[in-house]
């Protein structure tokens, strides 16, 4: 934890020290004089991603079918880098997904120390455990069109930090041909951070991304260790 503090601590200094930097090069810049395209803004101001979502590291108590999903809207802010190709972003907003389980459901109670996967007791449609985060994603980008950086290729890494807002299960099944949806919450046993690292690749408003967590899921003697999840999917950029 105080390496990703220091990590922490580095990147908001780099973030102060772009702005600083951006602030006084805009205040110098005589802008009837200078009309080249670098002024431009990047137009990624809003990222939104769909995605798959699974988790690494999984012992085999855990059974994960189905096909995980992920939904992630952040705005952010764009910090050129002088007139290369290169920019910072920063930005704050909102992450979800959710992953099914096969055969099987959670024990989530407040006299239950440990998360318990258990055989499932009844016969489930569906049964899926969903979080959400409030996230700041910091990105590292290029744009091949430093011209126009609302088109041509891009490429980005990064990292996003996340607090977690809120975590439930949700099954449907059936009970004398009538449908049932239960929806059981607690955020007791996941950790209450998340730090994940990012990257992009693409052309134009469309690009490919994946997110891997650093930090574990649970807390320590809550779950499993070392679970960790990851993302792969489609990002689409804009305003």
């Amino acid at each position: 934890m105080p390496a990703i503090q220091y990590a922490m601590h580095k990147i908001l200094l780099l973030l102060t020290a772009l702005f600083l930097f951006h602030t006084s090069e805009a205040q110098t810049t005589d802008i009837k004089s200078d009309k080249s395209s670098y002024a431009m803004p990047s137009r990624d101001y809003l990222m939104f991603q769909i995605g798959y979502e699974n988790w690494s590291n999984v012992p085999d108590s855990i059974k994960i079918g189905g096909l995980g999903r992920a939904l992630n809207t952040y705005l952010c802010y764009d910090f050129p880098i002088m007139k290369s190709n290169f920019s910072f972003a920063a930005g704050i907003g909102v992450g979800t997904s959710s992953v099914y389980l096969k055969g099987q459901q959670i024990v989530l109670t407040d006299t239950t120390a440990y998360i318990q996967f258990i055989p499932e007791t009844v016969d489930y449609k569906k049964y899926k455990y969903t979080t959400a985060y409030i996230e700041a994603p910091f990105e590292l980008r290029y744009f091949g069109n430093k011209e126009n950086r609302n088109v041509g290729f891009k490429a980005a890494i990064g990292m996003r930090i996340g607090a977690l807002v809120s975590a439930h299960t949700k099954s449907k099944r059936t009970l004398n041909s009538k449908p049932i949806v239960e929806k059981t919450s607690t955020k007791r046993y996941l950790e209450t951070w998340r730090y994940a690292a990012t990257v992009r690749l693409g052309y134009g408003n469309f690009s490919v991304y994946g997110a891997y967590s650093i930090s574990n899921l649970f807390r320590v003697n809550s779950g499993p260790e070392n679970v960790k999840p990851f993302q792969l999917g489609l990002c689409i950029t804009g305003l």
